[in-house]
């Protein structure tokens, strides 16, 4: 879930640079609390790793798709969740004879202004970003499955990651409008750390 350093301007309010103030100590939370943070992380590690993203992003993908404005207007929607399907389908997973428990789905949230939607998809992009570190760690080591969710499926997330800013710092500007765009990273890394085992997340 990693996510970059923002570069604080000091002559207006930066829009990054309050997101990571506002949601520094849930970054880290997760960051210690997912599968994947153990010192040599399994197949199992990634089945359940992808599980609880799949629990997290399935709803929120799904809420994202009613809206037309905002962040579902300045980047074309890339669907995830095929490849965490894919990802689980495959046969070295399998063969580790893990059972399948159901996890309990976060519900989006009940709010639809365009700033809080900025919010959460910073919290979702970004994660790309740290997926593709993970996948960097961890590709030979858990080879040969293909860990498609944290290579995007071979598309570097650079690319999309910046034009994700760029349009986020033209469109949330205002102190009401970076609020909005904080709360909504808040609630969307609260809704993943309420999918986390109590051991993992304490």
């Amino acid at each position: 879930m990693s996510l970059p350093p923002a570069t604080l301007s000091t002559d207006t309010p930066d829009v990054l640079a309050a997101l990571r103030e506002a949601t520094g100590s849930r970054h880290a939370l997760i960051d210690s609390a997912m599968p994947l943070s153990a010192d040599a992380p399994t197949l199992r590690d990634y089945r359940l790793h992808v599980q609880l993203v799949a629990a997290w992003l399935a709803p929120l993908e799904q809420w994202l798709a009613n809206f037309d404005d905002g962040p579902q207007r300045a980047l074309p929607f890339v669907a995830r969740m095929p490849l965490i399907v894919r990802d689980l389908a495959e046969s070295s997973l399998r063969t580790e004879q893990i059972a399948d428990e159901p996890l309990e789905q976060a519900m989006p949230p009940d709010v639809d202004d365009a700033a809080f939607r900025w919010g959460v998809c910073y919290v979702i992009e970004g994660s790309q970003l740290g997926g593709t570190v993970l996948y960097r760690r961890l590709s030979e080591t858990l080879a040969p499955h293909p860990l498609r969710y944290l290579s995007g499926d071979g598309v570097p997330p650079g690319p999309r990651w910046k034009s994700f800013i760029d349009a986020m710092r033209a469109q949330v500007v205002t102190p009401h409008e970076i609020a909005r765009a904080c709360e909504g990273a808040k609630v969307a890394f609260d809704r993943l750390l309420g999918l986390l085992p109590e051991t993992r997340a304490a």
